[in-house]
């Protein structure tokens, strides 16, 4: 059943919606970060610079989703598409510091879970695959404010897959079977609010949805272990 609302009704509580998950986004992104980057203990080893500039660029992303979402609901579209050109810029380096990280924890055989490392590298390097492509989609369709936002949402939301794993790992709660459910849950909660506010999903919640919730355990689960997949890593490891 969905809210009957008129349209001015539906864009302020758009604005609300999506203001209120970037802001969780944020708070999510803090708590899980907060031992290991953002208030990281002196008795840790200090963050290499890639490591140092993977957690400024992620960081600056999630920052940029606060600003832009304030922005639309300031009314200031202007500024938003403005903003969005640097966003575009931004985007990029965060899938091309995401995948040289990733490459990195391979190459140093990191990982949690016990998880032979050429396993582990599906995890961040399927997050960064769905918000690469969610983002470029999101641009496509960026005359399109109902697609482009939802695709923007659950793009950010595949990032927050390790700030996820992080903070389930600090209350006892972690593994990739709740990494990716706690993930989901920010899609789940997208799709509760098109069903309530619209009657139905959008297309665009539904797709990138599908691949937050399918394609990433898909990864992890069958295809990381897979010949052409652990041929891939180790030749990525040399």
């Amino acid at each position: 059943m969905s809210i009957a609302i008129g349209q001015t009704g539906a864009s302020k509580t758009d604005r609300l919606f999506f203001t209120g998950m970037a802001l969780a986004s944020v708070l999510t992104l803090f708590l899980g970060f907060l031992p290991s980057y953002f208030h990281r203990s002196a008795e840790l080893s200090s963050l290499t610079l890639l490591y140092q500039m993977h957690g400024a660029v992620f960081t600056a992303w999630i920052a940029l989703l606060v600003a832009q979402t304030a922005l639309v609901a300031a009314h200031r579209t202007d500024i938003h598409r403005t903003l969005g050109v640097a966003g575009i810029v931004l985007a990029a380096v965060v899938v091309v510091v995401g995948v040289a990280v990733s490459v990195e924890t391979l190459r140093r055989n990191g990982g949690p879970f016990g998880d032979d490392p050429r396993k582990f590298f599906a995890i961040p390097l399927g997050d960064i695959i769905v918000f690469g492509a969610l983002v470029g989609l999101a641009v496509v369709q960026r005359r399109h404010s109902e697609a482009h936002k939802r695709l923007m949402l659950v793009a950010t939301i595949s990032l927050l897959t390790a700030a996820v794993a992080r903070f389930l790992g600090q209350v006892g709660m972690g593994g990739p079977a709740n990494l990716f459910f706690g993930t989901d849950v920010f899609v789940l909660v997208l799709v509760l609010y098109d069903l309530a506010s619209r009657g139905r999903v959008h297309p665009a919640t539904l797709f990138g949805g599908a691949l937050v919730v399918g394609f990433k355990p898909l990864l992890y689960y069958v295809l990381s272990d897979t010949r052409a997949w652990l041929a891939l890593a180790d030749a990525l490891r040399i």
